[in-house]
This record gives C-alpha cells, structure tokens and sequence, in this order.
C-alpha cells in the first residue's frame, strides 16, 4: 500500500516513515512544508497562546520567558512539549482547536492583553475570537511555512492511480498538494483518483480544508495526533477490526 505522509523534513518525517512502515505500508514521504524561523520569542502579556510544538521549540531557543503569564496550549501535544522544556501549562482545551481555545478563554480575557505565538498561517478564528471576548491580542510569528522545492511526488502517483492512502496533517499541506499538481499540470487527474484513495486528516481545520478543495475525507482521528491518523487509516485500508493487530 503506497501511504502519502506530508510531514515537515524533519525527525516528525524520519518518525512517520518508521510507524508507517511497522503497519506494513510503503510510505511515500513527500514534505509539503518547511519551517523557516522568524527569530522572534513571544511577547510579554497577561495570556500567552502557544498553537504547535515547532512553535514552543522556537521560543525555547530564543530564550522566552513566560514570567507570571498565564501559558495557553492548543493542544495537548502542544503542552507536552511545553512541560518538556520546563514551562508550566495552564490552560489546554478539551477540544484542540482555535474554536475550543477561544471557548475556554473567553471569558477570562476581556481587557487583558493576549499574546498569540506560531506561523505565519495561522488561523483568524483565535485571534478574532479572543478580540470579539474583549481581549487585547498581539500576534507574534515566530515561524514562516513554505513549500520545499522538489515536493509533488505524491502527486503524480495519485495522478497514475498509484496511491492508496494520503495522509493530510494541517490545512496548509491540502493547499500545497494541489498547489503542485496545479504546477505540474495534473490537478484535475489528481483530484479524480483522490476519490479511489483513502484520505485521513489529522483534524477539523485540515478536514475542512479538504473538503473545500473538494477532496472526500475519510478518516478524522478523535484525538489529533499523526499516529492515531496513520493507524486509524491503515485501518480503513485493511478492514481490520481488532485494533491490537495494528
């Protein structure tokens, strides 16, 4: 089974060829993103909004410190790798989400200042949520998100009908899939044989973005992290029914 996984060419994309290939795949690792850090750190501020573990590892190495913030993660991956560098976490959301983060915060920010730290792609939800609760935001970013050159084999093996599963993992790698089939002319052809291919997303937001583009979602793990995605969608592939096979 030819897996499309579309991870940043880092140790994220090392890790996902291993997990993919331990459930019997063929990975077909085709990063659609690459981080290009800013420099900057999180400003000071009453609520500071971490939204990535890229972003944590970036403000870490810029030297921040929360002093007496009240620290904000996303998501629970988010704030594992928060508590690994040492920073406290105070608020992480049930639901993992800009929408879910907005819910809990809304009504404890009205006239306080908010500092939100990530990409340059982040979404207006969190940010004109937190506005719309009263806050004052501030919006730091500490990374930019291009697409890496050569990046589009995953493309052209679903133009051919060669692709068993893709693996989506943030609205932005939907955007640069069809971005490169566009490029190489194949878009249409692509998107055809997308609807003979599994097609997981790691969570609402890349869901959303699939859908939009016109791409049928099958797979959405409860919990948005890529080794759920992966095993949820080998899943699907392989009719298994007795997870502990996976």
């Amino acid at each position: 089974m030819n897996v499309a996984v579309f991870r940043p060419n880092d140790e994220r994309l090392e890790d996902a060829v291993e997990l993919l290939e331990s459930l019997d795949t063929k990975p077909v690792p085709d990063p659609m993103l690459a981080i290009h850090p800013t420099g900057k750190k999180p400003n000071h501020a009453d609520f500071v909004v971490l939204t990535s573990k890229t972003g944590v590892e970036l403000a870490y190495e810029a030297g921040w410190d929360p002093g007496d913030a009240t620290v904000c993660a996303i998501g629970e991956g988010t704030a594992a790798i928060l508590r690994e560098h040492d920073y406290e976490v105070d608020i992480v959301p049930d639901q993992f989400s800009s929408r879910g983060l907005v819910a809990v915060l809304a009504d404890r920010v009205d006239g306080q200042h908010v500092e939100v730290a990530r990409s340059d792609h982040g979404s207006d939800v969190l940010t004109d949520g937190l506005e719309d609760a009263g806050a004052e935001v501030h919006e730091t970013i500490l990374y930019e998100l291009v697409r890496p050159r050569g990046s589009g084999e995953s493309a052209e093996l679903a133009a051919k009908g060669g692709l068993d599963a893709a693996l989506f993992t943030s609205p932005l790698t939907v955007e640069h899939f069809l971005e490169v089939a566009e490029e190489r002319g194949i878009r249409d052809q692509t998107l055809d044989n997308l609807d003979g291919v599994t097609v997981g997303a790691i969570g609402g937001p890349t869901h959303d973005a699939a859908r939009d583009h016109g791409i049928r979602v099958d797979v959405v793990p409860e919990t948005a992290s890529f080794d759920r995605l992966a095993r949820e969608t080998v899943e699907r592939i392989t009719g298994a029914t007795d997870k502990a096979e996976i």
